[in-house]
């Protein structure tokens, strides 16, 4: 069963649409866009598991779109330690209070933007030590929060030179992310909860809607003007939460 104001349903569709417009235009941000947006009407334990079935869905369509360009060499670099982080962000998940998460998303929210706008990436190469880092952080990220595309987004731009390989590969990474994610939130539980199943399913029109407008617009508007823009919203959603949770203290 699901009883929820029917208000909350179409500011959830709104928001799901947004997130994958987003995730057309990059091959990554869905959830960063959509989690601490949707925290503010759902527990993120709730938030997390259903964003899962969304990016699978959005990952696969977009992976047989661009299967062509995906770098499998960085791929299999980054699995094993994207792995490590989804064990130990689901851990978190599971036993850390809601007050604690939204606080250090809220955070995150407003300086990995910060960043990204301050220190822009360069032309240079980084060195493939760095995968280890920053994929185990990814992981955890993306289990927890479900917002590793960022900080995998952080190693591959500085690994890969060109705009269609980077999002096709990102994109890929999001869904194996997602894949090791759902197997672990099934054995922890997580999709017994009451109505999360059925909105996941209701709202799947509103990624597939967000996902052909994303798309078009990847063709269409420069890449650098729209990211800005998508920074400036999170650091507003991230102020948004850690005004929520100082408040929950």
């Amino acid at each position: 069963m699901l009883s929820l104001p029917v208000e909350t349903i179409v500011w959830a569709g709104f928001i799901v649409v947004l997130a994958y417009v987003v995730y057309g235009l990059t091959g990554f941000g869905a959830s960063l866009v959509a989690v601490p947006l949707l925290a503010h009407f759902f527990a993120l334990r709730f938030t997390v598991p259903m964003m899962v079935i969304f990016d699978l869905t959005a990952g696969l369509t977009l992976g047989l779109r661009n299967r062509g360009a995906i770098d499998q060499k960085e791929l299999r670099r980054i699995i094993p330690f994207m792995l490590l982080g989804v064990v130990l962000g689901a851990t978190v998940l599971v036993n850390v209070p809601d007050r604690w998460l939204l606080f250090v998303l809220g955070a995150f929210l407003i300086s990995y933007p910060a960043w990204s706008l301050l220190f822009p990436p360069g032309a240079g190469i980084i060195a493939p030590g760095w995968v280890i880092p920053l994929g185990t952080i990814g992981g955890i990220f993306a289990a927890t929060f479900g917002t590793g595309g960022p900080v995998f987004a952080v190693y591959l731009a500085r690994r890969l030179q060109q705009k269609s390989v980077l999002r096709a590969t990102l994109s890929s990474m999001v869904t194996l992310a997602g894949l090791s994610r759902l197997a672990v939130f099934v054995t922890a539980g997580l999709y017994l909860q009451q109505g999360l199943l059925l909105l996941a399913v209701m709202l799947l029109p509103c990624v597939l809607v967000g996902l052909a407008i994303g798309s078009r617009l990847h063709q269409a508007l420069p890449a650098g003007n729209v990211v800005k823009a998508i920074w400036l919203l999170l650091m507003l959603a991230g102020a948004s939460l850690l005004r929520r949770a100082i408040g929950e203290f």
